[in-house]
């Protein structure tokens, strides 16, 4: 992952506080942070032509969860090839599996990760990913 240039990662996330706390903690490690309070906000912006290196997503949202939305981001083909990341407080096996058949590359129980921990563990995915 050298690179002079920033990687984009668009964070949905309808708990503020959380958005801010994981936009601090990516931009502190040399993102560039596309926030976004929901769903909606995120199509929004995904059809709009925004194309983010990759996308962290909660699922437990109000309107549309993460799951739907991951669904329309692949039916819609938005986002371009993006390593699409779920990091929820949802942690059964049945919602992991969810999340990867519906293209995840990573699921991450909010829960048992600090930020930090989130941080690195979407880099160590994204590097997986894209080597």
């Amino acid at each position: 992952m050298v690179s002079d240039k920033k990687l984009k990662i668009l964070i949905v996330d309808d708990d503020d506080f959380l958005l801010d706390m994981y936009s601090l903690k990516f931009t502190e490690s040399g993102f560039e942070v596309i926030p976004s309070s929901g769903s909606e906000d995120a199509l929004i912006k995904l059809r709009g032509g925004l194309i983010p290196s990759m996308m962290l997503l909660d699922v437990v949202m109000p309107k549309m969860d993460g799951f739907e939305l991951l669904k329309l981001i692949n039916s819609e083909k938005l986002g371009g090839s993006a390593v699409r990341i779920i990091l929820s407080n949802l942690g059964q096996p049945s919602d992991i599996e969810k999340g990867n058949s519906l293209g995840a590359s990573g699921y991450i129980v909010k829960a048992s990760a600090t930020p930090t921990e989130v941080v690195n563990k979407v880099k160590k995915i994204f590097s997986t990913v894209k080597s």
